[in-house]
């Protein structure tokens, strides 16, 4: 893929990442996952759903099996450039396989739901696409399912600074949980998980007890002057300013 940004030598891998959100009081709330202590990326922290781009998230047989961005994300499809897809598809994947949301239509039209029914089957999908088993694309033909693009907001993009065991160039994405969803880690790559408010969070990392990377305690510190998911909402629905932060030469502290 095309960057424009120049990177040193080390690897710079594309990443997406989907920050959910859910009302609650007194500040809405976000979903996030706790990283395992062995991780070679963010050890111990707590991290919104999502990972690297693959390769199979570019192919063009998803294209009978995602939405189209709608008429107001035309400006987020923009930002994101000639890969806006796969971006969008690897939010999804990486946040059903780390996360159990699945950001998706059902054939009537209607927002995916776990039910009594397919609950079961739906697990072990979540653990075959994790072990590569089956991709996201073969789910959808499977179960007649489109994803869910047009609720999923591009927001910023983020670059992992130098000198760090992995680097990754993220784009980070918002979106409000699917209907009556409930997240779960995978006992694996994340071994915690939980609803918390953005100040919240800040004030528990303030004391130590909530470990959070840089970047993510800065999108929280943004987050935190909105009291109600549906703020939050708006704001991601209607911004037309995407800004690209890289620390290596743009420190923010």
């Amino acid at each position: 893929m095309n960057e424009d940004i120049n990177e040193d030598k080390q690897q710079v891998r594309p990443a997406a990442t989907v920050i959910i959100v859910r009302d609650a009081k007194p500040q809405f709330e976000i979903f996030m996952l706790r990283r395992t202590n062995q991780a070679a990326f963010a050890g111990g922290m707590y991290v919104f759903p999502g990972g690297r781009v693959d390769d199979h998230d570019h192919a063009e047989d998803y294209d009978h099996h995602h939405g189209a961005p709608s008429t107001q994300q035309a400006l987020q499809r923009q930002a994101l450039g000639p890969d806006w897809r796969a971006f969008w598809i690897a939010g999804i994947r990486e946040t059903f396989e780390e996360s159990g949301f699945l950001l998706a239509y059902q054939s009537s039209g209607q927002l995916f739901e776990f039910s009594d029914e397919n609950r079961q089957r739906f697990s072990l999908y979540r653990q075959q696409l994790h072990d590569g088993e089956i991709s996201l694309r073969k789910i959808c033909e499977q179960e007649s399912l489109t994803l869910a693009i047009d609720l999923i907001h591009f927001y910023n993009r983020w670059i992992t600074p130098e000198g760090r065991p992995r680097r990754f160039d993220t784009r980070f994405f918002i979106t409000r949980t699917p209907g009556v969803q409930t997240g779960l880690h995978d006992g694996t790559e994340t071994v915690d998980s939980c609803w918390i408010s953005p100040t919240e969070a800040i004030r528990l990392n303030d004391k130590e007890e909530f470990g959070l990377m840089r970047v993510t305690r800065h999108q929280l510190e943004t987050f935190a002057k909105y009291e109600t998911a549906d703020e939050y909402i708006a704001m991601a629905e209607t911004n037309a300013h995407f800004p690209t932060t890289n620390p290596s030469n743009h420190p923010i502290d």
